[in-house]
């Protein structure tokens, strides 16, 4: 190895870790807020990917109907639930959002030239369908048992999981597929030359941190989340809905997953289940900020980038289990490290 190889390497690695530093975030945000050990993390950054693919094949995306029958199914259960409480009030507003939202984007996806759209439409579009996914999910399957163990979440997390591979399967088929580049554009820095997909990938992850941030710091929304991870009880008694919060959370991680497979697609072949592996590379970073500290979390994903693309040149065949043994070390030293506290009731 030499310098300039290195230098190619590190990039490389960067790149991989500002995506495994988003998927690290929304892993401890959605932990933090609902104890979930949301393992179908993974699944929005490839379904992502493949629907911007099929809109870019000028096909209407198979996980609109996906999206038209969880927004059909919340529908029912909120209506019923509205008309048993008397509050038939809410019913525009719940038919609304589950079933005239994906009813209109249908029908705009069928009326669009898909295949001749601009790229930034395209991906707008891709976001429109997968995005809202997120907060459906929580209503159907963690909603119910928002209260129950965190083995129990953590089970059920795996039933979705395996769940969302089986239907990518029959969405996308078995084939892997690539997005055109963002850009084509490339800058040589000394020895080494940067494209600009790689700059995309970094910059929109350090906008959507920072955005996070904001988010976070200085809207309603963000320290209503903030004060529901501290103390789920206290933010309750304080009036700020769990069911609420668990749904924004949900929608917030849609988004990285989503926004993350769109942009690794040009760089890297998307298949139905790649969304696992890179998920769970997201999860060591998550792990190593403990599932609580966000800086710690990102920090470990470069991390994680870097150790990924190193194991690749010195030992391509086991850079996987390279990169998953960093876990074993970070588990021990936590584990002698933490004291051990009861779950909250």
């Amino acid at each position: 190895m030499d310098f300039q190889i290195a230098l190619l390497l590190a990039q490389d690695g960067i790149t991989n870790g500002a995506i495994y530093a988003l998927l690290a975030l929304a892993l401890v945000l959605v932990f933090a807020v609902t104890r979930v050990i949301f393992i179908p993390q993974g699944e929005f950054v490839a379904y992502g990917a493949l629907t911007l693919v099929m809109i870019q094949a000028g096909t209407v995306p198979a996980t609109l109907w996906l999206l038209l029958g969880s927004g059909v199914l919340a529908a029912a259960i909120d209506a019923r639930g509205a008309l048993a409480s008397g509050q038939k009030g809410r019913l525009a507003g719940v038919l609304g959002w589950n079933v005239a939202y994906p009813g209109v984007l249908a029908a705009l996806l069928y009326a669009l030239p898909l295949a001749t759209l601009a790229l930034p439409l395209q991906v707008l579009l891709a976001l429109l369908v997968v995005v809202p996914m997120g907060p459906l999910m929580y209503r159907l399957i963690y909603q119910p048992i928002a209260a129950a163990p965190v083995l129990i979440l953590l089970i059920v997390s795996v039933a979705v999981h395996v769940g969302m591979v089986g239907l990518g399967l029959l969405f996308f088929g078995a084939e892997g597929s690539r997005t055109p580049a963002f850009s084509d554009a490339r800058f040589d820095l000394g020895p080494m030359m940067i494209n600009g997909q790689t700059i995309w990938v970094i910059a929109s992850s350090v906008v959507l941190i920072v955005a996070l941030y904001q988010f976070f710091g200085r809207t309603i929304y963000g320290k209503a989340l903030r004060a529901t991870a501290m103390n789920r009880n206290g933010a309750r008694l304080m009036g700020i809905s769990p069911a609420l919060a668990g749904r924004l959370t949900f929608l917030l991680a849609a988004l990285i997953g989503t926004l993350s497979g769109v942009l690794i697609a040009p760089i890297t072949t998307i298949y139905y289940d790649t969304g696992f592996l890179i998920g769970l590379k997201g999860f060591v970073a998550a792990i190593v900020g403990g599932l609580a500290s966000y800086p710690i979390a990102a920090a470990g994903a470069v991390l994680v980038g870097l150790l990924e693309a190193f194991s690749s040149f010195w030992a391509s065949a086991y850079k996987e289990v390279i990169v998953f043994t960093l876990i074993i070390p970070v588990l021990l030293w936590r584990s002698f490290t933490s004291h051990h506290v009861e779950e909250e009731e």
